[in-house]
């Protein structure tokens, strides 16, 4: 099967492709730097399209403005499925994230959008939410200008993006079935515990200054609303079993 990969080439969507060639299936990638502007919508996007049977969005943007996250992912939505239906693509699968709709800060009302376009759109679909991954700790920390490392109060069942590529393919190989369970890591942690585990991995010393985040998006982060909701596909490996295998690899003190 011919799948296309938007956002191939970031931290799920290259093992999505990983995935999918394991399994045998040919895998698209769809990315600026392979030539096709999602945003644009134009030249490669048909082309990469053709012969398609499934899309597999894993697309993203830096921001945590409802501005900029809002027109992004409807844009980019509308795009992929306007081609895919010249294609006949036969199934579109997103991922997204559990708790959009209960924390509802900018970047996941643009995910909620996501989420309404693909559901409006001509093409069958599968929506995958999952929590945070073992490897968002990283991008937090990686982002704080040091000494300090200001993080927010949250309570989250991290799962590894190799895991959720892993069931993106299996979902992308069996029919649509609309909002699929949520997925997520197999225990609940508190962020500022793994970001304080992440700096001892690393041998790093740095001030960690936990956050309440302020308003109705704070509450439900410090308590359950990023958790799923009900029974669902559950990751194996915890973050210290990631830690230990990841971190030594590929970070310096």
């Amino acid at each position: 099967m011919r799948v296309v990969v938007a956002g191939g080439t970031g931290m799920v969507g290259r093992y999505v492709v990983e995935e999918l060639a394991a399994a045998g299936q040919e895998p698209v990638v769809l990315a600026r730097s392979r030539g096709v502007d999602l945003l644009s919508g134009g030249a490669g996007l048909d082309e990469a399209m053709e012969g398609a049977e499934a899309v597999v969005d894993v697309s993203n943007v830096e921001t945590m403005s409802a501005k900029k996250a809002v027109p992004f992912f409807d844009t980019v939505g509308r795009n992929l499925l306007d081609a895919g239906a010249r294609a006949g693509v036969r199934h579109h699968v997103v991922l997204s994230i559990v708790g959009i709709e209960r924390v509802g800060h900018g970047y996941y009302q643009g995910k909620v959008r996501q989420e309404d376009v693909v559901k409006e759109g001509p093409t069958p679909w599968t929506v995958l939410r999952a929590t945070q991954f073992h490897e968002f700790v990283e991008q937090i920390l990686d982002r704080m200008p040091r000494p300090l490392a200001v993080v927010p109060r949250m309570r989250t069942q991290p799962v590894a993006a190799r895991e959720v590529a892993q069931h993106l393919v299996k979902l992308t190989l069996a029919p649509a079935q609309g909002m699929a369970p949520e997925l997520a890591g197999p225990r609940v942690e508190q962020l500022v515990d793994m970001v304080r585990r992440l700096l001892r991995a690393r041998q790093q010393r740095r001030l960690v200054l936990p956050v309440r985040l302020p308003g109705p998006a704070g509450a439900a982060m410090a308590g359950d609303g990023q958790l799923p909701l009900g029974p669902g596909p559950r990751g194996s490996q915890t973050f210290d079993e990631w830690l230990a295998a990841h971190v030594g690899r590929t970070t310096t003190p």
